[in-house]
């Protein structure tokens, strides 16, 4: 039986692959190609080298993007894994209705980011108008608004991660360290954190990622006001792309300078949890 499928695998997996290469590797390299293009459609590209790439960079409100995003995504790295972790923690516990909580806490992630965006802003500007502000009065209040957006939906995600991996946990480690007299700090670093590890190098991934990829909430909050200032790199780029004529390939280079960096810091993350998954 297992040397017919070793036979046949080839064919079984063609569809995926192929599926994989149309929809994948052929437009990520024309993407590539036409970030060195001036172009209107695929069809009138024109090399210009690195004009696209020089400009992107010397844009100043990509660089206000760049930053600011960078700071949105390390505070909700931080403040969704540590309270995703915490609920988690907290829900492992014999609680009366502990499931009822997990189904709330997910639930937000569920709901569409532009329905999202659209009901934080209503919540959000019907708080600051008891001081006559609006979400868009200052690129702080917008920054503000999406860290409590994007955390309210994804901390119920990563719940369920840390959960699965604190079930995972042997008991004969708690019991052990119980014997030996540790006490409920001492288990939490010395052995349910390290234990742990797998769990963190996915949820630390996957908020960096979604927090760098974040458009429609974006959009739907704050649409880049006031002046573009609470614009994140998706929305800046979408807009340079398809707000500004003659600017296609310059959005093409911001593009593939978003794609690079987000990817060489998942891979920095990648490793560095990695290697305390293998210390621990």
């Amino acid at each position: 039986m297992s040397k017919n499928i070793k036979k046949y695998f080839p064919i079984f997996m063609l569809p995926t692959l192929l599926a994989f290469v149309i929809g994948f590797l052929v437009p990520f390299i024309m993407g590539i190609w036409l970030s060195f293009c001036k172009f209107t459609t695929v069809t009138d590209a024109k090399f210009v080298g690195l004009s696209n790439y020089r400009q992107a960079i010397a844009d100043p409100e990509f660089m206000h993007a760049f930053w600011y995003t960078t700071a949105f995504v390390i505070v909700t790295v931080i403040v969704i894994n540590v309270a995703a972790f915490a609920i988690a923690y907290m829900l492992t516990k014999k609680i009366n209705g502990s499931n009822i909580f997990r189904s709330v806490f997910f639930m937000p992630n569920l709901i569409g980011g532009i329905i999202l965006g659209w009901v934080w802003q209503l919540l959000l500007n019907s708080i600051l108008a008891i001081w006559g502000k609006t979400i868009v009065y200052s690129p702080t209040y917008g920054f503000i608004g999406m860290v409590l957006l994007l955390c309210w939906q994804q901390i119920g995600y990563m719940m369920v991660i840390y959960i699965a991996g604190l079930q995972n946990i042997p008991g004969d480690y708690i019991e052990a360290a119980k014997v030996d007299g540790a006490n409920s700090r001492q288990m939490l670093w010395r052995i349910i954190l390290p234990s742990m590890m797998p769990s963190i190098t996915i949820c630390s991934f996957l908020t960096i990622t979604n927090g760098f990829k974040m458009f429609d909430q974006n959009l739907a909050l704050t649409n880049g006001a006031p002046s573009k200032m609470s614009e994140l790199l998706a929305l800046n780029i979408f807009n340079t792309f398809y707000g500004r004529n003659g600017f296609e390939g310059v959005g093409q280079a911001k593009a593939v300078i978003f794609f690079i960096a987000v990817a060489v810091i998942a891979v920095i993350q990648n490793r560095l949890t990695t290697r305390k998954e293998v210390q621990a």
